[in-house]
């Protein structure tokens, strides 16, 4: 069912299992906001001289394993060169690239999909998750080339709202105010998600709920019971009732997608968000369909060592492993 906020009725990431199952999270209020470590972040002691165990991804359905770097087509399950999934990305509106926020390597992969479009496409346009859309004037600075680093970083409060250490993002950012290219701030404010987890929407006030989509959907079976699992693996104090807990995620997938409609003119759109909002696509994805029926592709990034399955994206790239921790975490 739809329901208005008017009427007031009533966070990817991803966190890796023993048995390595993949299984992304709800990013924003899982992490960010009640601050639990997920059990994904592993330490591994490996001592000089000892032979370290090839990792590779593994996909549900094929029974060989993926090797690092290696890109797997979500409709066919074979193997596709980068030439050739560019090719097709060229030909759909928006691209979806999820990531781990924390892993580097995934960073280094959204930078290369966005060089390679942007020279294909100088009218490129990218959409972000780590900016509320109420920075877009700050934003439009960045990418007109107005704003050093140090008082775009002041401006935007990163470390008071995204924390994750800048540098993960910088060559991405760097590269987008280089080329002038439209940079667009696709969240709500980032309180509002763990306030309607714990309290509901009822409990915001006036001016907050100003920040909320028109419109919220919470009818997909599929999407509902991933986040359940999510809720049911963590038990936060406060944040009980899983109805808040689900209406907090849509609320933030909802926002987004209608933040990407927004901006959408004939330029193609780059959306970098994490793992857990492009998942199956029910996520941010759908709701921008649901919205305006455009095409869209969405690359989900899986390091190895994990185990996926081929509905997860249109494209499956495996990748590096490799965690950078946030100093203040």
């Amino acid at each position: 069912m739809k329901q208005s906020i008017l009427k007031n009725t009533p966070p990817l990431s991803q966190f890796t299992s023993m048995d390595k199952k993949i299984k992304p999270y709800v990013y924003g209020i899982e992490m960010k906001y009640s601050r639990i470590i997920p059990c994904s972040v592993l330490c591994f002691v490996i001592f000089w001289g000892c032979a370290v165990p090839l990792k590779r991804l593994e996909i549900k359905g094929i029974s060989t394993k993926i090797e690092k770097d290696t890109i797997i087509s979500g409709k066919t399950g074979k193997t596709i060169s980068f030439h050739d999934m560019v090719s097709d990305l060229l030909d759909v509106q928006i691209v979806y690239i999820g990531e781990q926020h924390n892993n580097s390597e995934h960073h280094k992969i959204q930078l290369k999909i966005i060089e390679e479009l942007y020279e294909k496409d100088s009218k490129l346009s990218v959409g972000m998750e780590m900016f509320d859309h109420s920075y877009q004037p700050i934003l439009d600075r960045w990418y007109a080339g107005e704003l050093d680093e140090k008082s775009f970083l002041k401006k935007v409060h990163w470390y008071s709202n995204w924390k994750y250490d800048f540098k993960l993002y910088r060559q991405i950012l760097l590269f987008i105010k280089e080329n002038h290219i439209r940079l667009i701030g696709l969240n709500i404010p980032f309180h509002l998600p763990p306030k309607i987890a714990t309290g509901g929407i009822e409990t915001l006030s006036h001016i907050e709920k100003q920040f909320l989509p028109k419109e919220i959907d919470t009818s997909n079976a599929e999407h509902r019971a991933y986040v359940r699992d999510v809720f049911n693996r963590h038990h936060v104090k406060g944040r009980e009732d899983f109805e808040n807990f689900y209406m907090a995620q849509c609320v933030w997938d909802e926002a987004m997608a209608e933040s990407i409609v927004h901006h959408i003119d004939s330029s193609k759109i780059v959306v970098l968000a994490g793992n857990g909002h492009i998942y199956r696509k029910f996520g941010i994805p759908q709701r921008v369909y649901r919205r305006i029926p455009i095409s869209y592709r969405t690359i989900y990034l899986a390091p190895v060592g994990t185990r996926v399955e081929l509905s997860d994206g249109d494209y499956i790239w495996a990748t590096a492993a490799r965690y950078k921790k946030h100093a203040l975490r």
